[in-house]
């Protein structure tokens, strides 16, 4: 089917199935009945005006019929959606465990190996992995359209999802509860690797663009830790205030402190933002920012800090 999102997991054709399914019988019964009415409303018209309404008192075998039919459909497709949500709720044994953590407004992914991840998930190729999940601060809901798979993520408990990847390539992932006004920004990528390039990836050498980024001037390669990191969410570039202030003009600004000591936002005042948000709160924000300690490099923060000297 090309009107849905393409299919690249294991679960994905199943669902497709079900909603295959039920999609045609819904398209037979009602061309069915709308025909059926039609008929009868020609068949059983008035043709004169002295014409008497014929007395019909029902069939019992005809309403019998209509109601064991639909019952038994009705229990086939149970059975059938039963049988495919118990398959998707049911992760293999030898899934591979990533922890997945859902805050405003981004997702971090921890992984077996001490690996450590933020809005990009990476995953081997035709291997099962079984995501386990919480929430930091409010509802939100890990949605990957690509795999077929969503599942909630609730504060102060775990839920989990699995899934096998079949298809090399990237694929999008969104928050599909309303978590806030960064909700629309909340966005993350799934790339799935072949077992070769999963294998250098989990040695910590660059795969696929690292080559191309690792060319970058750093302002570009700090535009685009801001966009890929979730930054954005939080933090414009236009000089309005979101969540956190605004990245315009703020190398060099001056300003007051939550504790009433003054900053000057020079390159070790925003190294020291990005790994200890809470440490130095600006007036009139909240602390609300995660750290970046073990998820950007002391190069990436650099590039970020080139990006901001940008936007004067």
């Amino acid at each position: 089917m090309t009107w849905i999102p393409e299919a690249a997991s294991n679960l994905a054709g199943k669902v497709d199935g079900v909603l295959l399914v039920i999609t045609l019988i819904s398209i037979f019964f009602f061309v069915l009945i709308s025909a059926l009415l039609i008929y009868f409303a020609v068949k059983y018209r008035r043709r004169r005006e002295d014409e008497e309404t014929p007395y019909i008192t029902g069939s019992e075998p005809l309403e019998i019929l209509w109601t064991v039919i639909p019952s038994i459909l009705l229990i086939l497709l149970f059975v059938y959606g039963f049988v495919v949500y118990k398959e998707m709720r049911t992760p293999p044994k030898d899934s591979v465990d990533i922890t997945v953590t859902g805050k405003q407004w981004l997702w971090t992914f921890d992984y077996y190996n001490g690996k450590k991840t933020l809005n990009e998930l990476y995953v081997r190729q035709n291997i099962p992995v079984r995501m386990i999940m919480r929430a930091d601060d409010v509802l939100h809901s890990f949605f990957i359209p690509a795999f077929r798979v969503k599942q909630d993520l609730l504060p102060g408990r775990y839920t989990q999802l699995w899934f096998t990847p079949t298809k090399i390539g990237t694929y999008d992932i969104f928050c599909a509860e309303y978590c806030g006004t960064g909700h629309s920004a909340m966005l993350g990528k799934v790339v799935v690797l072949s077992p070769e390039a999963y294998d250098i990836w989990e040695k910590g050498i660059g795969v696929d663009d690292g080559a191309a980024v690792a060319s970058l001037p750093p302002a570009e390669l700090g535009e685009k830790i801001y966009k890929e990191k979730g930054c954005n969410a939080c933090h414009s570039i236009d000089g309005s205030i979101v969540i956190g202030p605004s990245f315009k003009g703020l190398y060099g600004r001056t300003g007051v402190l939550e504790d009433g000591s003054s900053y000057t936002a020079d390159e070790n005042y925003i190294m020291r933002s990005i790994l200890e948000p809470q440490e130095e709160m600006v007036q009139g924000f909240q602390p609300v920012m995660p750290s970046f300690k073990g998820i950007l490099s002391e190069d990436d923060i650099t590039a970020v800090i080139a990006y901001m000297k940008t936007l004067k």
